[in-house]
Parts: C-alpha cells; structure tokens; sequence
C-alpha cells in the first residue's frame, strides 16, 4: 500500500497545491490583520480575538476551512475526474485490486490534507503572534507557550476535518461531476464554520467528529463501489 501511495503521489502534479497553500495562508494572515484592526474599537467580549484561545480557534477554523475545500479539489482531480474520464482504467490493468488502488489515492488525500493543516496553522499562528508583538492586533499576546499547549488540540481537530472532507466524495461519486465535488466541499465548510465571538461550530468536537465518521464511511462505500462497478 506504502509503495501504491508513492506511486500516486509521484505521478500526480502537486505544485498548485503548494503554490495555492502558501497563498491561502498568506491571505489567511491579511485577513487575521484586518480583523484585529476593525475590532479595535469594540469591547473585549465583542472581540473574535480577545485572547489567546479565542485567536488560534480563529486560526483553525480559517485553514481547516481552506484545506477542505483544497480536499475537495484533490478528490475530484485523483478520483472524480479520472473516473469521469475513463482514465482510470489504465490503473486498473496493474496487477493490483481496484480497492487497493483507490485507497491509496484516498490515503494520499487525506494524508496531504492532515499535514497541511497541522503545518498550515502552526506557521499561520507563529507568525500572527510575531506581528501581533509589533502592532498589537489582538488585545492579548499570542505566546509560543499557547500555541504548544494547543498542538494536541489541532491535531485531533485537523484529524476530524481530514475525515470531512470525504463527504464531497459522495456527492462527486453519485453524479460522477467534478463541480459537484468542489460545491458540496464548499456548503459544508460553510455549515460548520459558523462563527461568532469566542465560538464557532467546529469547536464543538462532538460535530467534527460526527462528520468525519460520515466522511470515512463514504470513503469507504466509494471503494466498495468503485470495485464492483465496471467504468469501462
């Protein structure tokens, strides 16, 4: 399976993919500056970034949006696509199962998904509290102290979005369409990323977590049917 995911991983063209991170965090970081500079005039319980924890769920919530919705592009590149297209096929005269295949393409998404995530919001919250120590954004200092006590939180929250984001799988699945991918990544992240001042949907760990058991669960209905239906 390690060898199949190598495999995928080096015939797949990824540099939009790390081009178009580098980018969404970058506009994650404006957005977090303009943010902090209109709220400048509220109170602190008015605030989306009145502490510490308030500002890295801020964080979260903005680059597990972002990379769900880059899942979702990856699903329907690597699977939805090439199923549409039949060039899947040529895959399935390697010497391997369909399953085998398809979990490896799946793997590799989620796999690209989780540390991005985790990657993303590590650097997005060091270099949002450096800036905030020059022009002070938010009213408390971002400390690398509160960023490492929220390393295991980020890690089960980013394992919960990767999960989720298999659901566009399902919708892409069903009407064989590349758009129905994207646009169904697109309403989910917008249904859980409701957000107010010190709360946001996703924080409840109960609904990720819900989610991303829906998610694996298409992921693996996809291989089931994959591995039955005949694309040719």
């Amino acid at each position: 399976m390690l060898n199949l995911i190598k495999l995928e991983f080096k015939k797949t063209k990824l540099g939009w993919y790390y081009k178009g991170a580098v980018i969404a965090n970058l506009c994650i970081l404006g957005l977090l500056c303009l943010i902090g500079s209109e709220e400048k005039n509220l109170t602190q319980g008015q605030m989306s970034m009145a502490d510490a924890a308030s500002t890295l769920l801020l964080i979260g919530v903005f680059v597990r949006s972002v990379f769900i919705v880059f899942a979702g592009v990856l699903i329907a590149k690597l699977v939805i696509g090439e199923y549409k297209n039949r060039t899947i096929t040529v895959m399935f005269t390697y010497p391997v199962s369909r399953k085998k295949l398809i979990a490896a393409k799946l793997l590799l998404i989620g796999g690209l998904t989780f540390l991005t995530m985790i990657v993303s919001e590590l650097i997005v919250a060091f270099i949002f509290s450096q800036l905030n120590n020059v022009y002070p954004f938010s009213p408390e200092k971002l400390t690398m102290q509160a960023i490492g006590n929220e390393i295991g939180s980020m890690l089960m929250y980013a394992a919960s979005s990767t999960g989720l984001s298999f659901i566009p799988l399902y919708f892409g699945m069903r009407k064989q369409s590349v758009p129905a991918t994207i646009v169904s990544s697109c309403i989910l992240i917008t249904l859980i990323s409701q957000q107010s001042p010190g709360f946001s949907l996703a924080s409840i760990i109960y609904i990720p977590i819900s989610l991303a058991v829906i998610g694996i669960v298409i992921a693996f209905w996809s291989i089931r049917k994959i591995d039955r239906e005949d694309v040719l």
